[in-house]
This record gives C-alpha cells, structure tokens and sequence, in this order.
C-alpha cells in the first residue's frame, strides 16, 4: 500500500521483549527443500529462525540459498521479471527516483526487468538511468481524494494491468511500496509461484496478538485461530496468474466492504491476509527482505535487502 497504513511504529518495551518469542522450528529443517528459482535450499543453516511454514513452503533468509545458483536458475529460464510501483502526489517527488535508482544496484541484477509506474503525473517521473534489458513504463492513474482510496483501488488498477500489456511483458511480478529503498541484492530466490513478506513488525508475534481484521462484517474478517503469519502489503508478488487471483479477490472484498459501508483496519493489507490464509503462498520472504530501521538491531536480520524510509505521513498526504 502506498506510504503503508500498515501496523508497525509501536514505541513499547514489547518491542525489546518479542525478541525472546521463539520463531518455531521449521518441520522440514532436516529435509531437503528445492524450488525451480534457488536449487537446493538449506533451512539448517539457520536454527535460530524459521524457515519453512506448516504447509512446506520455504521462509528465505540470507544463508538458506546460494545467490549464484538462483541466478543461474533464472538465467536458464529466460525470464522477464516486472516491479509495480506506485508513486501518487507528494509521494514521487520524495520517494520514488531513489526507489528506482536503488532497484537498478539492487533488483534482480543480471535479469531482464520491467519497471511499471503508476502515477497521476507521469511527466514528473524523474529519468533514471536504466541498464542493458530493463525498461520502465509509465501508466496515468486518478488522483484520489483520500491516501486510503489510493492504497485501496490499488488492487484493481493492479489487476486490470496484469491483464494487459504488463501481464504480456512479464512472467513474474513484484508489487512494492515507494517509500522504501533497496539496500541489498533482491534476486531471483525470491520469485515463486506466490509470494508473501513476513511483516519486519510482527514476524515474532503469537497468532493471537497479530492485527488480522476482526469485524466480522469485512470480506478480510479472519476469525480467531485463523491466520498463520501477518504478511506486509508493501511487497508481494508470483506469476501473473497468481497475482491476476490475488489482486481480483482484494479488489472484489474491498468493493463488498465499501458497499457495506465498511473499510478493513488496514485496507488493502487486511484484504491481502486474508487471501493468503484461504490459498498459502509457495514461498514466504523473511524481514531481511524488508526491513525497518526503526525497529533496530537483530541478530537475525543479517542483509536487509529493502528499507522502509522514515515516515512522514504529515508532510506526504497533506
């Protein structure tokens, strides 16, 4: 979601504490696991964390793949790998040319890469320099009176461009926030079929303390002891398939919710949970993948590859 209305800034001495919450052990941990983009993965490597889910999906970490065998997977599969964006009002100018310079050191490096913009002012998008087979798009967008409605009609601006030109030009996409910035190699372990980010907040909590939406009205409702982790709207991604399903089902509760009169505590996030819960992602990214700084040091975060940027929601959404 744009700027994130997302959980997380809590100020409390529970942040210091959760560090003590055992993550579990993944189930597999002794078993082989592989996928078509990283080989062989190790989830052994990090005992401290987990790193596979109760379905056998992989949870990556910096250490539980080989960077050099994911790109020759990707390589020998020819890929086009698309990163959404959209950068609305105050948004592109403080946010979005670090974004994509950052994403040109960092994302997918050696890949074939399509970058797609959405925005209301398209001839305000700064021009980053771009290398050998990686091109950005540019797509109008509405302005939306509200930060909320630009968060929520995300979805279906998403899914219409999946069944379009992007769903043509690419074969994997990544959905990202703008206010963040790459600060680490982001390559191909992290494609899959479907996939989920471990919230950087949340990721220590019990499943009983996690903000999964509770009215029991919403099309996100989840009841209690659904819900197996809190995964952050500002990054996801898969095939075009997978994400034309995905963004269909956020659009079309959000549309249910509005009809009712309702919105999900946390609007399109609430939405994407509870997707996540009826059809489990194929591969689950660690906080590593993207992190905020405002939580501090952990020991288990050895390599963010993303950073959330400060947030200056009194300046972006005035």
């Amino acid at each position: 979601m744009e700027g994130g209305g997302s959980p997380g800034l809590v100020d409390s001495p529970s942040l210091h504490l959760e560090v003590l919450i055992p993550m579990g052990v993944c189930p597999l941990a002794r078993r082989p696991l592989r996928d078509n983009f990283t080989g062989l993965l190790h989830p052994w490597a990090r005992p401290e964390v987990l790193t596979c889910t109760s379905w056998g999906a992989p949870i990556i970490w910096d250490g539980t793949f080989d960077p050099d065998v994911a790109q020759q997977k990707a390589a020998q599969q020819n890929l086009t790998i698309g990163l959404t964006v959209f950068a609305v009002g105050r948004y592109l100018e403080k946010y979005l040319e670090r974004f994509l310079e950052t994403a040109e050191r960092h994302f997918m490096v050696g890949q074939r890469v399509v970058y797609y913009v959405f925005t209301e002012r398209p001839a305000a998008v700064p021009r980053v320099p771009l290398g050998p087979g990686r091109r950005l798009r540019v797509e109008r967008v509405a302005r939306e009176p509200r930060w909320q409605d630009v968060s929520m009609g995300r979805m279906r601006t998403l899914h219409e461009a999946l069944g379009g030109r992007l769903g043509r030009e690419a074969r994997f996409v990544f959905c990202m926030d703008v206010d963040q910035h790459f600060s680490g190699a982001f390559g191909p372990e992290a494609l899959a079929e479907s996939v989920a980010q471990l919230h950087a907040w949340h990721y220590h909590w019990p499943r009983w303390l996690l903000p999964f939406e509770r009215d029991a009205r919403s099309a996100a409702a989840l009841a209690p002891g659904e819900g197996d982790f809190y995964y952050h709207a500002a990054l996801f991604g898969g095939s075009v398939a997978a994400l034309r399903a995905l963004t269909a089902h956020c659009a079309q509760g959000l549309r249910q919710d509005r009809a009712r009169g309702l919105e999900a505590r946390w609007h399109d996030e609430s939405h994407l949970n509870k997707f996540f819960w009826l059809h489990k992602p194929a591969k689950v990214l660690s906080p590593e993948f993207c992190w905020s700084p405002d939580i501090g040091r952990r020991a288990e975060i050895r390599r963010p590859r993303l950073l959330w940027a400060p947030k200056e929601y009194a300046l972006v959404r005035a």
